[in-house]
């Protein structure tokens, strides 16, 4: 079995879910501001343990999916039902997000506060499971993704490097690109809302094929 397959594809995909702007990034990012970039890797260290269990729950559930059809139709008409009420909401219902200039400081805790504070961001952070789930199952379909236990242990290592990658690009450069976060944040229900509309067309295709 190729062994660079699942770790190209784990990685892939972590960076492709963490890079856009969010809590748990944007967090490191302030953190290596105003306390260090140590404090901040610390901080993605703590992020990066959670995601590694949140991502093996996430491959082993859809290995039990991958086995049922039916339940596959299910979700995927639940998905859609899903989506669509999400799209609506962020495009027409939700009030536009407020910045808060400068005053959310980062409390000065010892490292070990920041591993934590990272783990416990990280977990109550759900969208990993049901990302990891949709995607391992599409990518099987088509012939990319097999439930072994070494190609999964394998999957998981590579989000895991792919997720804590991008949290550190955040650490680095945040600086940088700064203002483009504040604009992203401002129009996040726009963007979230074009997100679930295209994946409610592409489950609705799915379900009419």
């Amino acid at each position: 079995m190729d062994v660079v397959l699942p770790v190209v594809l784990g990685f892939v995909l972590a960076i492709t879910g963490i890079m856009l702007p969010g809590l748990l990034n944007i967090t490191a990012a302030k953190i290596s501001l105003r306390e260090g970039r140590q404090n901040a890797v610390i901080f993605a260290l703590g992020a990066t343990s959670v995601i590694f269990v949140q991502t093996y729950i996430a491959v082993s559930f859809a290995k039990f999916i991958n086995s049922r059809p039916d339940i596959i139709r299910l979700l995927q008409e639940m998905g859609l039902a899903v989506f669509g009420l999400l799209t609506l909401y962020f495009l027409f219902i939700a009030k536009k997000p407020k910045l808060k200039k400068e005053k959310t400081e980062v409390s000065r805790k010892s490292r070990g506060g920041k591993f934590f504070l990272g783990a416990l961001l990280s977990a109550l952070n759900f969208f990993p499971i049901p990302y990891y789930v949709f995607m391992s199952v599409t990518l099987s379909t088509n012939g990319y993704f097999y439930f072994t236990p070494l190609f999964i242990f394998l999957f998981v290592m590579g989000a895991v490097l792919g997720s804590f990658l991008a949290f550190y690009l955040y650490i680095i450069s945040f600086k940088r690109f700064e203002h483009k976060a504040e604009f992203f944040m401002k129009n996040i229900n726009y963007f979230l809302g074009s997100i679930t509309g295209l994946v409610s067309i592409i489950t609705l295709i799915k379900i009419l094929r």
